[in-house]
């Protein structure tokens, strides 16, 4: 699989709309973890991250603005244990629910569907990072409807054992705008990601839709010692 240029694709792409990014920095010292997302509706739009214990969840910018809350307020990353879980739904609750019971991050996931919002069936991305012997594994998913029948979902699946030094997997919702919205399709893609998490952080924020994005979350993680950084960017403040 090629390497595409993260900055490039984001930036000639008006709307990828929700994106999860997962691999380790290139000096192999952090797993990095970065997820944003974008809107083209004032509900939408209308949204900033916030830190919640050891993860981050949505709110609404203007609480008297706010329709519909249902797809656009939950938490995108939870922790438990020795894993971090990020995903762009309240799915992030069904998985943690399912692993703090003893079940898989597949489990949980065979019992959701893409968001039943009609005609785009936005996919639900997700992913799992498990830490262990100062390294660590993740997987990544998404389930979309098969090519915008609500009757029928794709599950896929993606395990990387391994994560390579200054290497990560991309994966989002939308190819690209439009009405309906194409969903994304085929594997996550390869990329390449530094150590430093301003720079990234920065090049991320920076190449998103300015008229488009939302907020961004990064999060690096020390292997050695599990401490972390965070980088937060709400377009509303």
């Amino acid at each position: 699989m090629k390497i595409i240029n993260i900055a490039e694709s984001l930036k000639e792409n008006s709307y990828p709309g929700r994106g999860i990014i997962i691999g380790k920095s290139s000096d192999g010292k952090n797993a990095v973890v970065a997820y944003f997302i974008m809107g083209r509706s004032e509900n939408s739009r209308n949204r900033i991250f916030l830190e919640d214990s050891e993860g981050i969840r949505t709110e609404a910018f203007d609480p008297s603005k706010l329709v519909d809350p249902s797809l656009i307020i939950y938490h995108p990353v939870r922790k438990y244990e020795n894993k971090l879980i990020v995903t762009n739904g309240d799915q992030t609750d069904t998985i943690y629910e399912f692993v703090k019971d003893g079940k898989t991050f597949e489990d949980a996931l065979r019992t959701r569907t893409f968001e039943p919002d009609p005609p785009n069936y936005t996919p639900r991305i997700s992913g799992i990072l498990d830490f262990k012997d100062g390294d660590f594994s993740y997987k990544m998913s998404i389930l979309k409807s098969d090519n915008g029948n609500a009757d029928s979902t794709e599950r896929f699946f993606y395990e990387y054992p391994q994560a390579l030094n200054g290497e990560a997997r991309f994966i989002h919702t939308y190819m690209c705008d439009g009405n309906p919205i194409p969903t994304f399709e085929g594997e996550p893609e390869r990329m390449l990601i530094d150590s430093n998490i301003d720079d990234f952080a920065n090049m991320l924020w920076e190449n998103l839709n300015s008229e488009n994005k939302v907020s961004l979350f990064v999060r690096y993680i020390n292997l050695a010692n599990n401490s972390y950084e965070t980088r937060i960017f709400n377009k509303n403040k």
